[in-house]
């Protein structure tokens, strides 16, 4: 009996089918890549833009004559697209599909397979068996030993719910990991060669905050820090409300926690991020910015931009444009609004930004942030950093830096899973090429 996960999205929905797949792993399945001889086919959607809901979409009709073909095929619908609000107009609009589930939620397919024997995955030591929280099944067997850099969830839902995401929709309320489940998961990644983890949430530095007596983030990073076997702990994303000075303490403090910081602003108007309901101002995310490159010396900057968000004029988005200007943060994800139903910006805001003009704003941003990092890049010209190794593509081993940088070296070693020091002999927008002067042993 053979299973095939189909995987869009995030981070987080990666994490997601790593269970999934150990789970069926557990009950006995095996993978395979060839979704036409699979028993059992999962579909793990991502619902953030309207691209992603459309592809979504088209993916699960294909999956009809499949079905048709062999009657006993099992289709699992999971993620942001079934959400945690119910699903009976994807029951009607789908009924070929067997298994509804909400993101992160294994339990309604092991309660299909097993009929009934598991009906909740809530309980520890059902999750211990089916989520396999043991050192032989953290990960499927075809990603076990391969991995060296792994995602650990530690936060589920949210509970921010700016105007223009549906996540809290789909996703639920903030649910927080209890520590033990996930130093137990990261002890498990260890020993199977994963050297580096991210801890992941929607926003991450709420942490512990709907556990009166748990650990926040900064302590939980000291925690998986001292977990044997792992060499860098990476977490995102955070929020500017958020993000204080004791987590930022902790970073610079830490050897293991790497400098590299997701922190959308996104946007750079106080009008704009207003009705987005951000909670801060521009003035203020500057402030941290500014605090963070103080306290942490070189540490890299991520951030999230949309453009075109209902009622922001030329002038407000020129404010964004001078943020990311002053700023010169390494990296910018930038997005144009589109409309999400459910969200309280398409319930209330006009979509009053041409698709014209929202696509030269991005261009805009996107040009300037080229420069930006370009430029930030080109300092690292004939540095030697240490650089984490995670794959080889053709000639050519990929791997990354501390802040986060992607670093090409040519070699004939096996470098997969080692923290090499590499002297940077190219530098681009996108990335940067290095010599591997000695091999060292491993790190």
């Amino acid at each position: 009996m053979k299973y095939h996960i189909w995987t869009e999205g995030c981070q987080m929905n990666v994490a997601d089918s790593q269970r999934v797949g150990s789970a069926l792993e557990h009950l006995g399945y095996a993978h395979t890549e060839e979704i036409e001889t699979a028993d059992i086919i999962v579909m793990n959607t991502c619902v953030v833009r309207q691209s992603a809901e459309d592809k979504a979409y088209g993916r699960l009709s294909s999956l009809k004559p499949l079905k048709k073909k062999n009657p006993n095929l099992v289709i699992n619908l999971m993620g942001c697209l079934v959400g945690v609000r119910g699903h009976e107009k994807l029951k009607a609009r789908f009924p070929y599909v067997d298994v509804f589930s909400p993101p992160s939620d294994p339990g309604p397919l092991v309660s299909f397979l097993t009929q009934g024997e598991v009906r909740s995955l809530e309980d520890a030591e059902t999750t211990r068996r089916f989520l396999a929280m043991d050192d032989e099944l953290i990960l499927p067997v075809a990603e076990r030993g391969k991995l060296v850099s792994a995602h650990v969830p530690i936060v589920y839902g949210c509970s921010h719910a700016c105007t223009f995401c549906i996540i809290p929709y789909k996703r639920g309320v903030e649910r927080s990991r209890p520590v033990g489940d996930i130093i137990s998961e990261v002890r498990s990644l260890a020993t199977q060669g994963v050297v580096e983890v991210t801890l992941l949430g929607q926003i991450v530095d709420r942490y512990g905050k709907d556990i009166s007596d748990g650990p926040n983030l900064a302590k939980l990073l000291e925690l998986v820090s001292q977990v044997e076997g792992i060499e860098r702990v990476r977490f995102l994303t955070s929020h500017p409300n958020y993000f204080g000075n004791e987590l930022i303490d902790t970073i610079a403090r830490l050897p293991k926690v790497m400098p590299h910081i997701e922190l959308p602003i996104q946007a750079g108007d106080d009008g704009v991020l207003d009705n987005m309901h951000r909670g801060y101002t521009q003035q203020d995310y500057r402030d941290i910015v500014a605090k963070i490159r103080a306290q942490i010396p070189g540490c890299s900057i991520a951030t999230d931009i949309i453009v075109g968000f209902p009622g922001e004029t030329d002038e407000q988005f020129m404010q964004t444009y001078k943020v990311l200007a002053d700023l010169k943060l390494d990296v910018a994800h930038l997005a144009r609004y589109s409309l999400r139903e459910g969200t309280v910006a398409t319930r209330r805001m006009q979509d009053d930004v041409s698709d014209e003009e929202k696509m030269r704003r991005f261009r805009l941003l996107e040009d300037l942030q080229e420069g930006i990092v370009g430029e930030i890049n080109s300092h690292y010209q004939g540095q030697t950093v240490q650089v984490l190794f995670e794959d080889k593509i053709k000639n050519r081993w990929r791997g990354r830096t501390t802040t986060n940088k992607l670093v090409f070296v040519e070699s004939d070693e096996n470098l997969k899973g080692r923290i090499l020091p590499v002297q940077i002999t190219w530098t681009g927008p996108w990335s940067m090429q290095a010599n591997l002067p000695v091999l060292h042993p491993l790190i």
